[in-house]
């Protein structure tokens, strides 16, 4: 994931302040929550960028909607994006600061591409298996169907590419065969 440079260092800011409060986990779900609905939800876009929209208002309805069920922290940040007329990079400020709590924790996110949908004690073998090898704690599988693979698996963890489908062994025999080895 690339990091968005303004998003980054809010996220980096209220990052410092949950590892001081133990707070990594919950900062990180309630900030999902947060660019969730403020990012999907068309009426929540509508408002903030309308014209006649203060910064007080803005902050107004981020306190409706979140004070019961975000941590004062999270809102804090909220209200500082309003004040700083950043509201827009929520969803970059979540996105980072997921990606810093998730290092922290040893957690990666794979991307684990495959023919058919797979099963849950599948996904928890493919994490188990690939966590080991990308030196994580845990993995965290998103599974996107891709019959072009045939069979088998290519799992996407950061850069790295573990790619074990069908289509991969087929097109490394075509190009043996078309060198003649």
């Amino acid at each position: 994931m690339r990091r968005h440079p303004v998003g980054y260092r809010y996220a980096h800011a209220l990052f410092e302040i949950a590892q001081r409060e133990g707070q990594l986990g919950q900062f990180s779900d309630e900030l999902q929550l947060v660019a969730e609905a403020a990012g999907k939800t068309e009426q929540m876009k509508k408002v903030f960028h309308h014209p006649r929209m203060t910064a007080e208002d803005k902050k107004k309805v981020f306190r409706e909607a979140f004070e019961d069920s975000v941590h004062p922290q999270v809102l804090n940040l909220l209200f500082l994006l309003v004040d700083n007329k950043r509201e827009d990079i929520i969803t970059e400020v979540s996105d980072n600061y997921r990606q810093l709590a998730n290092e922290a924790q040893g957690v990666a996110e794979a991307v684990v591409f495959s023919a058919k949908p797979l099963s849950e004690s599948e996904k928890t073998a493919v994490a188990e298996a690939f966590a080991k090898r990308a030196g994580k704690a845990e993995l965290m599988i998103e599974n996107v169907v891709d019959e072009g693979i045939i069979g088998g698996i290519k799992v996407h963890i950061g850069d790295t590419v573990f790619d074990a489908s069908v289509a991969n062994q087929l097109n490394r025999i075509q190009k043996r065969m078309i060198q003649g080895t």
